[in-house]
């Protein structure tokens, strides 16, 4: 009996011992792992990080809106005045003349002294004007290029040395990007106004009836800046400063739709007369609509366009013609170029030099066939 009292009281006191080392063990544990955690506020933290982020993002915004308007008024330099009519005082953008001049915009694109604007503004080749640069100095020009069609035109004057924009890519702008567009609206009280806005749509096609004529321009890029009569030949440029377009037209029926000419399509042109002082403009004969256009023209046209440009008329014993390209064929590609605005065919035209030849895959009905084709001289 007592060897079973004493083997109980042996098992209790190993019991309490296995737990009270047990609990001296899980004791240092707690208090080595305590010491180790880094107790912090984190409402007073969480404060102050808030606070530091917010400044940060205010700083950064106003170092990006110094940067952009340094940006913008080294490009509103380069931008010019250009009138039709000379005016007897010192500046063709004097006050007391202005409703007489009919004034407009240009841009400089080369130190030479070549100035980019609308035809509409310049006048057709060999047409004279006057420009008024940002230092108020006046010199008569002389339109070296123009296309009615495009509304472009290019000018030069007698001038060196001068300070020129940047010219972007137009062929990667997005819907929603912002962009500035400067110009002269109205007039001397307002010239090198800069507006502000965004790319509203891409490859826009629009209807201009003037003297009982239709015309359609075509791949134009349409922004809400706003664009005033003046701004015509002014530029549509990113905060960057590069050109991505040159303003047109706006509608007048309606608010904050105004209408650029991406740059690209003049782009080989202005290289050659910066580089050579000459352009010799290369033509493929042929009066063509793409898939943006036709529906303005006719509604039921009953042809599939998904791509293409289509053959509305040849020129006779043009290039086209002697190629026996005909009426209703659909160029498809030329080279290896997909087509699918007629923009797209002049930008490769205007790469090219009369007398050379080119290569132009065409669909006829259902058949596909390549036909080469000699470029003559517009």
């Amino acid at each position: 009996m007592k060897s079973i009292k004493r083997k109980s009281k042996i098992k209790k006191t190993i019991i309490i011992f296995l737990t009270i080392t047990l609990l001296g063990i899980l004791g240092i544990y707690m208090y080595i792992t305590y010491n180790k955690i880094e107790i912090k506020d984190n409402n007073y933290q969480a404060e102050r990080t808030q606070s530091t982020i917010q400044e940060q993002t205010v700083e950064k915004e106003e170092e990006n809106s110094k940067k952009v308007a340094d940006i913008i008024e080294e490009t509103t330099k380069k931008v010019v005045g250009i009138s039709k009519l000379k005016n007897a005082g010192s500046s063709i953008l004097s006050k007391s003349t202005e409703s007489e001049l009919g004034l407009g915009t240009g841009i400089i694109v080369s130190d030479n002294g070549y100035i980019l604007s609308n035809e509409h503004v310049t006048g057709s080749k060999f047409s004279k004007c006057y420009v008024t640069l940002e230092n108020g100095s006046n010199y008569e020009g002389t339109v070296m290029w123009s296309d009615t069609d495009l509304d472009l035109s290019i000018t030069k004057i007698n001038a060196k040395n001068l300070e020129y924009v940047e010219l972007g890519d137009s062929s990667t702008i997005r819907v929603g990007e912002t962009v500035y567009a400067i110009g002269n609206p109205i007039g001397f009280e307002f010239r090198r106004t800069v507006t502000s806005g965004i790319i509203s749509a891409k490859n826009r096609t629009i209807k201009i009836e003037e003297e009982n004529k239709s015309s359609y321009m075509t791949n134009l890029i349409q922004t809400d800046a706003t664009i005033n009569p003046g701004n015509s030949g002014g530029p549509l440029i990113y905060p960057n400063g590069k050109v991505i377009g040159i303003n047109t037209v706006k509608i007048s029926s309606a608010e904050g739709i105004g209408f650029a000419i991406p740059i690209n399509i003049v782009k080989p042109i202005i290289e050659s007369f910066k580089n050579t002082e000459d352009f010799q403009e290369a033509t493929i004969g042929i009066y063509a609509y793409d898939k943006e256009v036709i529906p303005y023209i006719n509604s039921s046209f009953n042809i599939s366009l998904e791509k293409g440009i289509y053959v509305a008329q040849i020129t006779k014993n043009g290039p086209a013609d002697k190629a026996e390209l005909k009426e209703g064929d659909i160029i498809t590609r030329v080279f290896s170029k997909d087509l699918n605005t007629v923009n797209d065919l002049r930008e490769l035209i205007y790469t090219k030099k009369p007398g050379e030849e080119i290569k132009l895959q065409i669909r006829r009905g259902k058949i596909n066939k390549e036909i080469s084709l000699v470029l003559g001289k517009k």
